[in-house]
């Protein structure tokens, strides 16, 4: 089973993530998975902290040579203002200055509800885990996942639909134009016209100390029939997805294909209607967002996800010190106006994770070549329907 964890804090030594299942023989290099890194730093609208971090992954477990041992990966992502750190996140118990303790905790963040949970005497003890740097590891293993699902011919896109009340017209655009337009794009926008008017609100929330949200777009195109299934809520991929993209700091929604708008539509006008060329099954729309029941139909998988403004403000809400119970403002850190470039960054990775997991569940394998194989089997099965039945 294809699975990972991560460790690390935000200003910690650096961020951790180990990759248990991918098959061996694959080959995998530090530049494979800089590139995603390097995307999720960029966007107009970041904060102070990117100019500090350069992201660069060491793979340090699971490759030799270039190539996978199908062994656990281990990939690490040093933090370099760590430096300026040091002490203030040291390990060790001589360096506790009980001085520096944040005691005011922010609206809309894990501040308080994680000083309670965990019955910790600093925010900082909460807010360091919590804070969305540990996205970086995530999108480490997205990158990893990626290259899997490339040597089966899957590839996957993201891009921004709407900052606040911004939003871009792209429902008309195929995949192909999506890719090429969002890569010009420094908002990572496929619309130049939404980007600009994108921009200047960004530029206003940032002079009034603000922040914005906004909504992204995956999607993915190239998948098999039938990963996921309908027999169980649990391997039903699309809520495989949700949960997925949910777990995304400050993602508070999630949609696929139609999402909510299908609520407001008669079934004729939902429904992706059926035909095939012969050989493979086609639907002739893809309001469902490339899953039916559960399941990959072979359409492109598109998914949204809808991101909240960051919680930390430059002009502080009102709040309470839990400590004192007496009114305050919140604490501030340094932090982003708006993030939502990153965050389709990140819900790439983390749809990648899960898309890489429903398949090797799917095709199996301990090497490349026995889920090639697998697979190989699989799609003559699907273009030979009916003719292998029982």
């Amino acid at each position: 089973m294809l699975r990972f964890l991560t460790a690390g804090e935000s200003h910690g030594r650096g961020l951790v993530a180990i990759v248990e299942g991918m098959p061996s023989g694959m080959s995998l290099i530090a530049e494979d998975i800089n590139p995603d890194l390097k995307a999720r730093q960029g966007g107009y609208g970041r904060g102070g902290r990117m100019k500090i971090e350069s992201d660069q992954v060491q793979i340090l477990s699971g490759v030799r040579w270039g190539q996978t041992l199908g062994s656990p990966i281990a990939l690490l992502i040093e933090n370099k203002d760590f430096a300026n750190w040091e002490t203030k996140m040291s390990v060790h118990p001589e360096h506790r200055d009980p001085t520096i303790a944040i005691q005011e905790p922010r609206p809309g963040h894990a501040d308080l509800v994680g000083l309670l949970k965990y019955n910790r005497p600093d925010i900082r003890d909460i807010l360091e885990r919590a804070s969305a740097r540990e996205t970086a590891a995530r999108v480490a293993v997205g990158a990893v996942c990626r290259k899997l699902l490339q040597q089966f011919s899957i590839e996957s896109v993201s891009h921004v639909v709407s900052i606040g009340t911004v939003v871009a017209p792209v429902q008309s655009l195929t995949f192909e134009e999506i890719r090429a337009r969002q890569a010009a794009s420094d908002l990572k926008c496929a619309d130049p016209k939404a980007e600009m008017t994108m921009k200047v609100a960004i530029d206003l929330a940032k002079h009034e100390g603000d922040s914005l949200g906004g909504v992204v777009e995956v999607r993915v195109k190239g998948l098999p029939v039938g990963l996921g299934s309908h027999v169980h809520w649990d391997r039903k991929l699309d809520g495989k997805l949700a949960q997925s993209l949910m777990s995304i700091q400050a993602i508070k929604g999630v949609e696929i294909g139609l999402g909510f708008q299908s609520a407001f539509l008669d079934g004729s006008k939902v429904h992706d209607e059926i035909s095939t060329d012969g050989s493979v099954f086609l639907r002739l729309s893809n309001n469902a967002g490339g899953l039916e029941g559960g399941m990959t139909t072979g359409e492109d998988l598109v998914l949204r996800a809808a991101m909240k403004p960051i919680a930390t403000l430059q002009r502080p809400k009102k709040t309470i010190n839990p400590f004192t119970k007496q009114p305050a403002s919140a604490s501030t850190e340094r932090s982003d106006v708006c993030a939502v470039t990153a965050a389709a960054v990140v819900a790439e990775a983390a749809t990648l994770f899960t898309v890489a997991q429903a398949f090797c569940e799917k095709f199996g394998g301990d090497s490349l070549k026995e889920m090639k194989r697998n697979f190989d089997l699989y799609c003559e099965q699907i273009r030979h329907f009916p003719e292998d039945l029982p």
